[in-house]
C-alpha cells in the first residue's frame, strides 16, 4: 500500500502537470524516463526520489516544497469541509475551473471572484 505522503507528492505532480498543459508522454521525455514512471509516481506506486523530484520541479517551474504544500492540511482536515471533494486537486473539473478563471482577463476575474463569494455566502 502507498504511503499517504507518496500519494500526496503524486497529486501534486498530476496537478502541477495538468496546469501547465503537459502530458505524462512530454514531462517523462523532459526528466529523461519513461511515461509509465510518470503514472506510478502520479499514483504514489512508486516513490520518487529527491533528485528525480528536483528534475521534476525544474521541468514544471515550480520548487520542491510545491509538491508538498498542503500535506498537514490534507490529514487534519477530514470531514472538515463537506461540500469540496476529498481531493481537490485530483477532482478533475475543479482543475478545469482554476484553469479557465486564470484565462480570464484580471479584471473580469476580479468581478468574477467577488460574483462566486456573493453566490457562496448565499448558499
Amino acid at each position: 500500500m502507498a504511503h499517504p505522503v507518496d500519494v500526496h507528492v503524486g497529486k501534486r505532480v498530476r496537478h502541477r502537470r495538468w496546469l501547465v498543459g503537459m502530458t505524462q508522454q512530454q514531462l517523462a521525455e523532459k526528466v529523461g524516463i519513461k511515461f509509465q514512471q510518470i503514472q506510478k509516481y502520479e499514483t504514489g506506486a512508486n516513490r520518487v526520489s529527491a533528485s528525480r523530484l528536483w528534475d521534476i520541479s525544474e521541468v514544471l517551474d515550480v520548487p520542491v516544497s510545491f509538491f508538498f504544500e498542503g500535506l498537514d492540511v490534507e490529514q487534519a482536515a477530514g470531514a472538515k469541509e463537506e461540500r469540496m471533494p476529498s481531493d481537490l486537486m485530483g477532482d478533475k473539473e475543479a482543475m478545469e475551473l482554476i484553469r479557465s478563471y486564470y484565462s480570464i482577463p484580471e479584471n473580469q476575474r476580479k468581478r468574477l471572484f467577488d460574483l462566486a463569494r456573493v453566490l457562496s455566502d448565499v448558499a
